[in-house]
């Protein structure tokens, strides 16, 4: 209960954080990144919290992955929409979420998602492009513009890639599972 209301106000912060992102005129500049903070913050906690109480379930897990998944392809799309970012990386993300569940559920009809390790890392590091983009915003960091700049370029090419790579990998394990 109390890890899925942590994972609710996740859920609440995905329209304020797409639309900061696809209009950095919506929220004053320093909102963007407390509303990632946490996002990231009841990201983590969720899951510790649901094992400490022993209320962790496959539909908890189903809500945590789902909202993670709009909170970051919804806030991508965003910077998108300005010219923050190309097109690829939250398509590949939309992609790679839906190949997750349909092949957790119905290819290999498990009762529950089937992580694998660099779907796992990629959902960690989706988040990252989000924070760049929150730090940029500050009037504090206007000297590292140009750095932020290329930062983001560089993590999203990163995670356009391995998101890439991960959805190969998952295409080709049931063929190395015979």
């Amino acid at each position: 209960m109390i890890a899925n209301l942590l994972t609710g106000l996740r859920l609440l912060l995905v329209i304020p954080v797409a639309w900061s992102c696809a209009d950095p005129s919506v929220l004053p500049n320093a909102s963007l990144l407390i509303m990632l903070l946490l996002a990231i913050a009841t990201d983590y906690f969720d899951g510790k919290v649901a094992r400490q109480l022993n209320t962790a379930s496959a539909k908890g897990q189903l809500f945590d992955h789902t909202t993670d998944f709009l909170f970051v392809s919804a806030g991508l799309f965003g910077a998108v929409y300005v010219g923050l970012i190309y097109l690829w990386l939250p398509v590949l993300i939309v992609l790679a979420f839906s190949q997750y569940v349909v092949d957790s559920y119905f290819l290999y009809r498990q009762k529950q998602l089937r992580m694998s390790f660099l779907g796992r890392w990629n959902g960690v590091f989706y988040f990252l492009p989000l924070l760049i983009i929150g730090f940029s915003r500050l009037e504090a960091l206007e000297s590292l513009t140009a750095f932020l700049d290329i930062l983001l370029f560089v993590v999203v090419i990163a995670l356009t890639l391995s998101t890439f790579v991960s959805m190969v990998d998952r295409a080709i394990a049931p063929l190395r599972a015979r």
